[in-house]
């Protein structure tokens, strides 16, 4: 995939960025809402290699070469060659390492197969192999520990989110590791909860209304509709509105979300609970067009799947990094169009690389998953090894996209709220990744290497 050049609509962003960097235009970066104390603030982040070291990819195993010559650039070539795209540098402000340049004579069938370095064990929780990617330190483990405690008892004791026998499940699902690794500038742990709570009701949704745990395509568009009014009330008559009151306590995803929704309002400002609202009524609309997908058994074109993918991902967890940063990128600086296409990128970014990391899982479940080597092999006439490698390549020229479209942004509106906005979302794509290459209770990889 080509990245592509500046938008039009960024010729406007330096006059934004005037506008609401030198003159406080709405609320500032660091003021609390009416009637709200003020959240403690972390340092600001830099775009820079103390913050983000670059790592180099780790290549594949050598893989034999078929029969028929490949051609000069074959998909795995691609893969390996790593980072690349018009402004990705501008991310990180010393020089990339040159990706290793495979001599012609050695690609050619005549010649042994390049001798790289095998990734390390499964048991370890390897990356995919060519998939680009930017590891992460460790989180720090008392964190983890007491995320970990806080929401397992909420999730128990609060909304009972799960019965007894679904506890190894919610233990595997390693939430607390999972965001302290996205957020590791969140000023302290109540703000940790902030994510971490609508990370496990948006995953208990999923579990009953869509997948795991009962889930169904038949009537989930009233079921979603219902339990997304937990996070944007109705506004309803006197006589009415009792009756909806109760039905928000009336299943674990719709008692998961009022809950959810009550901590995060508490700590964030009406625009940005409003933008999350916005964000979650968009993954909804994601999870109806795969349900009708699924009711009429339809696999969709490469492009109409990766259409419902920008709906159906991750995109609610990383814009609420500000929240949880503990400050506020205003509702001004959010909408340029520039920072929505960051924001959409990186969540398509993220969620093929949850597409990849549970292939194995999904093709173990009963019927047909769509996910994005799935939909290439059966639209694009490939065996399942080649729709995978070809949807590793998808993922990554989506994340250089990302970080082309971020650098550019923070060159072109170099407000300092804007810049700690992009780096949240960039050290969250990270910490997302993270947590899907370690979790093996949940992933394994195919045997494609």
């Amino acid at each position: 995939m080509p990245v592509p050049g500046p938008s039009l609509a960024q010729s406007s962003l330096p006059a934004a960025a005037a506008r609401f960097g030198a003159h406080g235009h709405g609320r500032g970066a660091e003021a609390a809402p009416a009637g709200k104390p003020a959240l403690p603030t972390g340092p600001a982040l830099p775009f820079g290699p103390s913050a983000r070291p670059l790592h180099p990819v780790s290549p594949p195993s050598p893989v034999p070469a078929p029969a028929p010559a490949p051609p000069p650039a074959s998909a795995l070539e691609r893969i390996i060659r790593g980072p690349s795209g018009v402004g990705t540098a501008g991310l990180f402000f010393t020089p990339r390492q040159a990706p290793p340049v495979v001599p012609p004579a050695v690609r050619s069938t005549a010649s042994p197969a390049p001798q790289l370095p095998a990734p390390p064990p499964a048991a370890e929780g390897r990356p995919i192999p060519g998939l680009y990617h930017h590891p992460v330190p460790e989180p720090d483990p008392a964190r983890v520990a007491e995320v970990s405690r806080r929401i397992k008892r909420w999730a128990v004791d609060e909304v009972e989110a799960y019965p007894p026998e679904w506890e190894d499940q919610f233990d595997g699902f390693s939430v607390g590791r999972y965001m302290v690794a996205c957020h590791p500038d969140a000023p302290t742990v109540d703000h940790l909860m902030i994510a971490t709570r609508l990370m496990v009701a948006e995953n208990v949704v999923d579990d009953c209304y869509c997948e795991d745990h009962g889930g169904s395509p038949v009537g989930l568009g009233g079921r979603l509709l219902l339990a997304h009014t937990a996070l944007d009330p109705v506004h309803t008559t006197a006589e009415y509105q009792p009756a909806w009151a109760q039905s928000l306590l009336s299943d674990a995803p719709r008692r998961s979300y009022r809950s959810a929704m009550e901590y995060f309002t508490q700590a964030a400002t009406p625009s940005q609970a409003d933008r999350y609202r916005h964000d979650m009524a968009r993954l909804h609309m994601g999870y109806l067009a795969e349900a009708a997908w699924a009711e009429t058994k339809y696999v969709p074109e490469v492009s109409e799947y990766l259409a419902m993918r920008q709906f159906n991902n991750f995109r609610p967890c990383p814009t609420i990094t500000d929240t949880v940063g503990g400050y506020e990128l205003p509702a001004d600086l959010h909408a340029l169009p520039a920072m929505q296409r960051v924001i959409a990128l990186a969540g398509n970014a993220t969620t093929i690389s949850n597409d990849l990391y549970s292939y194995t899982k999904e093709l173990e479940s009963p019927g047909l998953h769509l996910n994005l080597p799935v939909v290439i092999a059966a639209r694009e006439g490939l065996s399942e090894k080649e729709a995978y490698l070809k949807a590793v390549e998808v993922h990554n020229d989506l994340m250089h996209a990302f970080e082309a479209a971020a650098a550019e942004l923070a060159l072109s509106c170099p407000d300092p709220r804007v810049v700690r906005f992009l780096r949240g979302v960039a050290v969250w794509v990270d910490g997302n990744h993270y947590w899907h290459r370690t979790n093996t209770y949940r992933y394994s990889l195919p045997d494609f290497w």
